[in-house]
C-alpha cells in the first residue's frame, strides 16, 4: 500500500464543515495524531446555508442562515517510538440564525449565536505494533447571544452571556497495521458543564436582571474506520454519536416571562451521523476523494432558533503534494438540509427545500 495515500487522504473527509444536528459543527477529529514525524496544518472554512421556512404562502422567513466562516490548526510531535503529542484548535459547537429584518414574519429581527473554540491537548502510547491509546485535555472557551422579537406581541427580549473556559477529557484507543493502511479507533469526549453569567433584557418592558444558567456541551463518540482495498485506493468510514439530549438553554427571565416553562433552546433525541468515503491516488501529487455523509431526521418539532433536521451531504476533495513535506488539500461539500418543523404561537411552521454549500482549504506541513 502507497502509504503517501494514505497521509494525503485520512483528513480530507473533514476539510468541509456540515449542517449537523444540535450545534455540531466539527467532528472534533484527531487525526493529526496519526501523522509521522513532526507535523503541522492550518486550516479554513467557510459554511454558506439557504435555510427558510414559511407560515403560509404569504408569510415567508427568508434565509435565516448566515453564512460563516472557521478556522483551525494542529500540531503533532513524536517524544519517542512509542510516545507522542498532539495540540488541535477546533471550533466543535456553534450557531448563527439571524431572521432578516425586511421579513413580515412574526420572528422578523430575532437572532441567536453560540461561538465556541476547542484546544485538545493529546498524549498517544503505542503500547505494541498494532495497538495504542490516547487521552488528553480539552479547554473550551464559549459565549453567546441572543434576541428574540415579536412585533405581534410588542416583545422584544434580549440576552447575552459572558465568555466562560471550561474544561473536558477525552481518551480512545486505535489499531493499525500500516501494511494494508488498515486503522480503526474509537475516541471518547466527555461532556462540558458550562456555567454562564448572562444580561438578560425585556426590552419592551424596561425590565433588566442579571442571571446565571448552565449549559452542557455533549459528550460524544467517534468511530473511525480505514482500509487499503487496492495500492491506490482507500475506504474509510466513520460514525459519530452526540448526546444533545442533555443540551437545553434556560435563561431565567426567558422561561419565566417571554415563553413560560419552555427552554430557548433544546434537543430531543441524540445524533447519530454516518460518513462513507473513498481515496483516489490520481498521480504522484495528486489524491482525490469522494465521500457521503448522512444524519436521521428525528421528525420532531425543533425550535425556531435551530431550525433543521438532518443531513444528506456530498463531498468532493482533492490534495495536491506541492512538495514532499508540503501539500494543499481542498473540498467542496453540497448538503441537502433535512425537513424541519417548528412552533409558532400554536401555528407549525415548515422549513423545507434547504441547504448548504461548504468549502475548506487546508494546509500542511512534515518537518
Amino acid at each position: 500500500m502507497n502509504k503517501s495515500l494514505i497521509l494525503a487522504t485520512l483528513c480530507t473527509i473533514s476539510t468541509t464543515k456540515i449542517y449537523a444536528g444540535g450545534m455540531d459543527l466539527s467532528r472534533q477529529s484527531i487525526a493529526p495524531l496519526f501523522e509521522k514525524g513532526t507535523y503541522i496544518e492550518l486550516s479554513a472554512y467557510t459554511l454558506d446555508p439557504e435555510v427558510s421556512g414559511k407560515l403560509t404562502d404569504s408569510i415567508q422567513s427568508g434565509n435565516v442562515a448566515k453564512k460563516s466562516y472557521f478556522f483551525g490548526g494542529a500540531y503533532k510531535q513524536d517524544f519517542s517510538n512509542s510516545t507522542s503529542m498532539a495540540i488541535i484548535i477546533d471550533q466543535p459547537f456553534g450557531a448563527d440564525i439571524r431572521y432578516p429584518s425586511s421579513s413580515t414574519y412574526p420572528l422578523s429581527r430575532t437572532s441567536a449565536s453560540v461561538d465556541t473554540t476547542a484546544i485538545n491537548g493529546i498524549i498517544r502510547y503505542k503500547i505494541n505494533t498494532p495497538f495504542s491509546v490516547y487521552g488528553g485535555l480539552r479547554n473550551i472557551t464559549s459565549s453567546g447571544e441572543v434576541t428574540v422579537n415579536q412585533p405581534s406581541n410588542n416583545l422584544l427580549y434580549t440576552m447575552k452571556t459572558d465568555t466562560q473556559n471550561d474544561w473536558g477529557y477525552l481518551f480512545g484507543a486505535a489499531y493499525e497495521i500500516p501494511d494494508i493502511a488498515l486503522r480503526i479507533s474509537l475516541t471518547y469526549n466527555s461532556a462540558i458543564k458550562v456555567d454562564f453569567n448572562s444580561q438578560e433584557n425585556i426590552v419592551s418592558s424596561s425590565f433588566a436582571k442579571k442571571t446565571s444558567f448552565n449549559v452542557d456541551m455533549p459528550k460524544s463518540l467517534n468511530f473511525d474506520f480505514q482500509t487499503g482495498i487496492t495500492q491506490s485506493t482507500l475506504l474509510m468510514f466513520a460514525a459519530r454519536w452526540v448526546e444533545w439530549e442533555k443540551t437545553k438553554i434556560t435563561p431565567e427571565l426567558f422561561t419565566q416571562f417571554v415563553n413560560a416553562g419552555n427552554n430557548l433552546v433544546g434537543y430531543k433525541e441524540n445524533t447519530i451521523t454516518y460518513s462513507l468515503g473513498l481515496g483516489q491516488k490520481l498521480t504522484d501529487t495528486l489524491t482525490g476523494l469522494l465521500a457521503v455523509a448522512y444524519e436521521k431526521p428525528s421528525g420532531n418539532v425543533v425550535s425556531n432558533l435551530s431550525p433543521t433536521d438532518g443531513y444528506t451531504s456530498l463531498t468532493a476533495g482533492l490534495k495536491y503534494q506541492a512538495t514532499q513535506n508540503t501539500a494543499i488539500t481542498t473540498g467542496i461539500s453540497y448538503t441537502w438540509i433535512g425537513e424541519a418543523k417548528t412552533n409558532l404561537a400554536g401555528n407549525e411552521v415548515t422549513f423545507e427545500d434547504n441547504h448548504s454549500v461548504n468549502f475548506g482549504v487546508k494546509l500542511s506541513h512534515h518537518f
